[in-house]
């Protein structure tokens, strides 16, 4: 019974890590519908635009990363 305690509390914590993702999906859907509205209203700033909207993607995913990170160390060395 230990052992399935163990095993109920990593996957519960690892869960708890990830629910740490939900921030940065909601804030690449809102920079993707900013920039798409922009681009809409304005094609010539296409460029500028989009690798703004790239950059911001990647820092919004790195914390999404790091919470998946988390959730595998909980999981696989505690």
């Amino acid at each position: 019974m230990d052992g399935n305690l163990e095993i109920g509390l990593k996957a519960i914590g690892a869960g708890m890590a990830m629910v740490g993702a939900l921030g940065p999906g909601i804030g690449i859907g809102l920079v993707v519908h900013g920039a798409l509205g922009a681009i809409g209203r304005n094609p010539d700033v296409l460029s500028d635009i989009q690798t703004n909207m790239i950059l911001g993607i990647v820092f919004a995913e790195a914390v999404a990363i790091y919470c998946l990170v988390v959730a595998l160390i909980i999981l696989f060395v505690f």
